[in-house]
């Protein structure tokens, strides 16, 4: 009787480690594609608005692809910007001043990207409303917290 309750257990212990690994992993491709920035929803928190962008994500196997293009419009300036991270789960893209690393943390997507000493974070995550989140950590300015729609 005792050895029918262990294997039980097992099974049961078994079925939602496996049911937990395909939800993280359907999070991971629902990020795939491309998104729209949504402006009005954004929070910029006294940085520049950004008039237009989007992100495109693209995990394929373990490879994590990640390219933001934004413009910034203002009265004295416009400014386009457009940044690409490719690399391997955990893995890091090194040059001289420069380092990226993608990796998945649950269901967010952390780029973490240093560039001459200062570190940016980002983590992307899916919203139940089905809108992309993206949270931004920059030194030196306020934490930004922008909204998109995908595409």
């Amino acid at each position: 009787m005792a050895m029918q309750s262990c294997r039980n257990f097992l099974r049961c212990v078994t079925a939602i480690v496996l049911f937990t690994g395909y939800a993280v992993a359907s999070d991971h491709h629902r990020l795939n594609g491309v998104w729209q920035l949504v402006p009005a929803r954004s929070e910029f928190n006294g940085e520049p608005v950004i008039q237009t962008g989007n992100v495109t994500i693209n995990d394929r196997e373990g490879n994590i692809f990640v390219q933001r293009n934004f413009d910034f419009n203002a009265p004295d300036q416009s400014t386009a910007s457009s940044f690409t991270t490719d690399s391997r789960h955990n893995a890091t893209i090194k040059e001289p001043g420069f380092k990226s690393k993608a990796k998945w943390d649950g269901h967010v997507l952390t780029v973490t990207t240093t560039r001459n000493g200062e570190t940016t974070s980002e983590r992307y995550s899916l919203r139940d409303d089905g809108t992309m989140m993206l949270q931004l950590d920059r030194p030196g300015h306020q934490p930004e917290t922008l909204y998109f729609q995908h595409q």
